[in-house]
């Protein structure tokens, strides 16, 4: 039991080194975050503003408060699509199956679970490391510009990168199970990249996008998770808004920029977001330890040595 967990701590170490040396896939992973710190650099954030000032008509609001509400925007949309973008750039499990590296790992005395376990745990550590990374610019920022969050609001963004990352990495090692190719990879983390922008929200508020494609998002777990970092990184700013604005006017800019979010007609509450993402890493994790004893199942047989008959 020590022993394979020695193994176990060796691989993972292995595979976290491997991710952080191959430059070429350190700078894929955080394609989405780039884009999206230079779409908010040439027009988003004046995009926002603009919105802002539409809503709140004549009434005034210190620079410093808008700054603080685009800068919680911005940081909230880096956050929601790094934790999956970056889980599907940083499995290692795929480059060793591309460079054939885990046909040495099927001949050397390490248990197959203890392999696939590692795979998980260093894909989880290099994502949260990246988001680590991302977060601490964002509070940066925010605390040159204009800080509102308090320490149970950064407590809570922490829990929704571990959940949000925990969920992509599983997800991601699901479909690496059933690609064997450099194409294949980099079609699908190309794919992930582009599209989940758009999908969770990050480049568009949901609530703008029209009732369908609004109850299209509601089976999407990624909303939620994105609607979470928008209610931890904006309730603080919106509070202080509320001082200088009619509640009115600060329920608007919340439903416009999706800190409320109602699914097929119901506000959900932060609970129960919580929960849904919580019970997608549940059923994730079984799809990719059932996919894992299957594997096993049928190395075993394969491994088998076959009976002449005499």
């Amino acid at each position: 039991m020590k022993t394979e967990f020695l193994k176990l701590i060796f691989l993972t170490q292995r595979n976290i080194k491997l991710y952080f040396k191959n430059k070429f896939t350190f700078f894929v992973s955080l394609i989405t975050p780039l884009i999206l710190l230079l779409l908010f650099i040439t027009f988003l954030k004046s995009t926002y503003e603009n919105t802002i000032l539409n809503i709140i008509g004549d009434f005034k609001l210190d620079n410093k408060i808008i700054n603080a509400f685009t800068g919680g925007w911005l940081f909230s949309s880096v956050l929601s699509t790094s934790c999956i973008t970056v889980s599907f750039c940083s499995g290692m499990m795929i480059y060793d199956k591309i460079n054939k590296s885990d046909i040495d790992f099927m001949v050397s005395p390490v248990n197959n679970m203890t392999i696939k376990v590692a795979y998980v745990i260093a894909n989880l550590l290099s994502t949260l490391i990246i988001c680590a990374v991302l977060l601490t610019i964002g509070l940066i920022y925010l605390s040159i510009v204009g800080f509102y969050l308090s320490f149970a609001d950064l407590l809570l963004i922490l829990l929704n990168i571990i959940l949000t990352s925990l969920f992509g990495t599983l997800i991601a090692n699901i479909v690496w199970c059933f690609v064997n190719s450099e194409g294949g990879m980099s079609g699908i983390c190309t794919l992930i990249s582009a599209m989940y922008g758009f999908i969770c929200g990050a480049y568009m508020p949901i609530n703008v996008m029209g009732n369908t494609m609004k109850n299209v998002t509601a089976f999407l777990p990624g909303t939620y998770s994105t609607v979470l970092f928008r209610k931890f990184f904006l309730t603080g700013v919106l509070d202080e808004m509320a001082n200088y604005l009619p509640q009115e006017m600060t329920d608007i800019i919340a439903e416009n920029f999706d800190v409320s979010f109602t699914a097929l007609n119901n506000e959900l509450s932060v609970g129960l977001m919580f929960l849904i993402i919580f019970s997608c890493v549940a059923v994730a994790f079984v799809i990719l330890l059932q996919i894992s004893i299957l594997n096993k199942n049928k190395h075993i047989e394969k491994s088998k040595p076959v009976e002449l008959n005499k």
